[in-house]
């Protein structure tokens, strides 16, 4: 049998290879069949072989273009009808500017030239081509793609792919048929697939549709804030109501009890959006809330969720250890399912058995076997844990922890060799095995299993526009800052309101953490049975930070403000 043929390389990848950046086999292991031009670049910065900054600076050096800053430019404001939408998502690239009969071109890899002819032949303008950073070129794109400017046209029939995961979707009848017939009303399909894009547009982590007794009203729930989108006529909430459980596949018919389904928009070839609905009956008509679920947050990396540095290191540790249980906790909607697969993509390689037990699985990886908890069925989250144990796991990830057969199972699998995740909803990290302790769990399988707490909170990240405001000493002291801290060398900010925030003052969130080893003297005070304020204690005299004082460092460092840390981490 003959060998394979060798892939020869080209362009980008030569040079770096010649010059001695990165060698021909990690070239070539980051080289693939992809139509996507961008891949091998992402590639290469997902291995950690170079940074997006280097490559760019590498890139526009050798071939001779200059290097931008998409940061620099205002979205609003880019031409974007310069070259058409189709060619813009195959190539990845973005018209920066137009002067007479020149175009400014953004792309990752200047040394494809039939990308530049190509663009050159359909927009009939000489070419100046600028290297930006790969995965910031691939998100402006992602954007504008999925602008509300997007006709809806091309977001009806296919773009559509319904799917229902991990439910029981009911048997069609002909009276179900019947119903979604009337419900293929053009206007109503039309301002639900508006809403479903401006909702992904804003950062909107859910949508809810709340039918009342003289009025029918719309709200998205952005950074954490739900707030009045609109109030379409009452009698539409039955169509739209209707629509939704059609594109989720749930039982049209059935009224009386809540539904759960999954529905998905694709965006592009590259980009896709879960939603997973719920109805509920209430006394005017089925409210529905439907939650947004982006893939590409679990794909952010460790460094985008805002963790301290020696936070992150403590992090980083953990999770390469073979076996040991990390416990993630929080409040509902503190952010615990993103930090989970964050480190679950990183475990995920082609040598690691991954498996994990969800209420539902909120986001899919693949490469990761992901079972639903079903209680009707009887798969509860200690019966999964069993069947894991026998399918030869290296992780294992359960999605909550409620009793103590699951808990002991994980403990026990934590103890035989096994990596284990999981969530509880406690205060804070010293509490977490407090409750442990009280689910049942005996004192020396906590100590001997758990090797790290993390507790976190969202805040709500200050806007641009923020504004220096003035905080008597006072109340900085009484927030818990010390009059060390107090020295002059920073300056509080709080929000001030833009149209990019929509006067709120605020634009996105950042996670508030404390990151709790478990250390020698606190397997200890576990074991001699200490209780949440002796473990606390013992964790700060080895330099943990709590949850309040991690929030009052995001104040120092002028990324949110004072009000929200202590919102967020009142005790």
């Amino acid at each position: 049998m003959s060998a394979p043929p060798q892939v020869a390389l080209s362009g980008l990848a030569r040079a770096l290879v010649q010059h001695g950046r990165i060698l021909e086999a990690e070239a070539l292991a980051c080289t693939s069949p992809s139509a996507n031009p961008n891949d091998f670049l992402l590639e290469l910065i997902k291995r950690g072989l170079m940074s997006a900054g280097d490559l760019a600076r590498f890139a526009g050096q050798t071939f001779g273009s200059p290097i931008m800053d998409l940061a620099a430019y205002d979205v609003g404001h880019l031409p974007v009808d310069a070259i058409d939408r189709k060619l813009m998502i195959k190539h990845q690239v973005v018209a920066l500017g137009r002067r007479g009969n020149r175009l400014t071109l953004a792309l990752a890899d200047p040394s494809n030239l039939r990308i530049l002819d190509e663009i050159r032949f359909q927009t009939g303008l000489a070419v100046d081509p600028v290297v930006v950073e790969a995965p910031k070129l691939v998100a402006l794109v992602d954007q504008l793609s999925e602008s509300a400017s997007t006709t809806l046209k091309e977001l009806t029939g296919e773009e559509f792919d319904m799917d229902l995961l991990g439910q029981e979707s009911g048997v069609e009848t002909p009276q179900q048929d019947e119903t979604a017939s009337d419900v293929e009303d053009a206007p109503v399909v039309r301002f639900i697939q508006k809403l479903l894009i401006d909702a992904i547009n804003e950062g909107a982590s859910d949508i809810h549709f709340e039918p009342y007794e003289k009025y029918y009203r719309i709200r998205f729930r952005t950074d954490g804030i739900l707030r009045e989108i609109a109030q379409p006529p009452l009698v539409l909430k039955e169509k739209i109501a209707a629509r939704i459980k059609v594109i989720s596949r749930l039982d049209i018919s059935e009224k009386r009890i809540p539904q759960d389904g999954r529905m998905k928009l694709v965006l592009s070839k590259n980009k896709a959006i879960d939603f997973r609905v719920s109805t509920l009956p209430t006394l005017y008509g089925e409210k529905i809330v439907m939650r947004i679920l982006d893939p590409s947050s679990a794909m952010l990396g460790v460094d985008a969720l805002g963790y301290e540095p020696e936070q992150r290191a403590a992090l980083m540790e953990a999770i390469g250890r073979p076996y040991g249980m990390i416990l993630v906790t929080g409040p509902t909607g503190s952010g615990k399912t993103v930090s989970l697969y964050t480190c679950l993509n990183i475990l995920n390689k082609p040598g690691v058995n991954i498996s994990t037990a969800e209420d539902p699985a909120e986001i899919n990886l693949p490469g990761v076997n992901q079972v639903n908890v079903n209680e009707k069925a009887g798969l509860t989250f200690s019966f999964a844990l069993r069947a894991f144990l026998r399918q030869d796991p290296d992780v294992i990830m359960v999605g909550e922890i409620r009793d103590l057969d699951t808990a002991e199972i994980s403990v026990k699998a934590a103890q035989t060799g096994h990596l284990v995740l999981s969530t509880l909803h406690t205060n804070d990290a010293p509490s977490t095995l407090e409750r442990l302790k009280n689910m049942g769990v005996a004192p020396f399988n906590i100590a001997s299993s758990v090797i790290m707490i993390t507790a976190q909170r969202l805040a709500r990240r200050l806007c641009t526009c923020k504004q220096p405001v003035d905080i008597p000493i006072e109340a900085l002291l009484s927030a818990g800052f010390t009059h060390e801290d107090l020295d002059g060398s920073w300056q509080p900010y709080g929000p001030k309101g833009c149209e990019r925030c929509k006067g709120s003052g605020y634009k996105g969130r950042l996670g508030i953490y404390q990151v709790m080893p478990i250390s020698e003297e606190i397997a200890r005070i576990i074991m001699t049975n200490g209780n949440s304020m002796d473990i606390a204690a013992q964790a700060q005299r080895e330099g943990v930070r709590d949850l309040r004082q991690s929030g009052l460092l995001k104040v120092k460092q002028g990324v949110t403000s004072l009000t929200e840390v202590l919102a967020c981490t009142n005790e």
